[in-house]
């Protein structure tokens, strides 16, 4: 799965355009009072305006081997999201590394290296480091549901997990991140999971799908 644009939403665009544009240095492919897109690798972020807002909590890939330079790059820039003392989150269950931070709408916003994609890079870390927008949350009370929508419309299947607490649709390039948000938080920090609308347009099997995500349900939209 390649996440070409993931749009959500924000009470505050200004702010976060001096984040990611100013703070962390994206590109930013246009703005105004209502929206702003920015680059990230091959992937658009679209931060749009919506005066009621709740969080999310999406994924940026990275090098495999550049998650201890990411950090360092990070660290000057914005505070980092640790688990106890743990700046970077080791996940060998799926070989790779993560680093989270807030963005100013208190989004969860977190840079993974995956070491199975085998993307070394021996360039040193900076923004244009950032390979893809490779994850979403999508909490929900009915994972079992969301699956076999998402599945019906594009033929995803499940990476990790199962239909109960927590379950990683799509794979490495790109995850729908299932939870239960009535027995689980967002790690590292704990912070309640709200089933927050998105619209995400990506490739699955060779096929371009838009799918809007509100009120704990996906709906295909038609491509322009």
């Amino acid at each position: 799965m390649q996440i070409k644009k993931l749009k959500i939403y924000s009470s505050q665009i200004n702010t976060q355009i001096d984040f990611y544009g100013n703070v962390l240095g994206l590109e930013v492919l246009s703005f105004d009072k209502n929206q702003a897109l920015f680059a990230i690798g091959t992937s658009i972020l679209q931060v749009e305006y919506a005066e009621m807002v709740t969080p999310y909590h999406y994924a940026i890939n990275i090098p495999a081997n550049k998650s201890t330079e990411a950090l360092e790059w990070l660290r000057s820039k914005t505070e980092i999201l640790k688990d106890g003392a743990s700046e970077i989150q080791d996940f060998n269950f799926w070989n790779a590394e993560a680093i989270y931070f807030y963005d100013k709408d208190q989004n969860i916003v977190e840079f993974i290296a995956r070491r199975n994609l085998k993307n070394f890079s021996d360039k040193e870390f900076s923004v244009h480091q950032l390979i893809e927008i490779s994850e979403i949350g999508v909490p929900s009370t009915d994972i079992e549901r969301q699956f076999y929508q998402l599945q019906n419309m594009t033929n995803i299947e499940i990476y990790d997990g199962g239909f109960e607490r927590f379950c990683a649709i799509g794979d490495e390039r790109g995850l729908f991140i299932c939870i239960n948000k009535n027995i689980k938080n967002w790690f590292p920090t704990n912070d309640k999971a709200f089933s927050s609308p998105f619209e995400i347009e990506f490739i699955e099997q060779g096929v371009t799908h838009r799918i809007v995500y509100e009120n704990e349900s996906f709906k295909r939209r038609e491509l322009d």
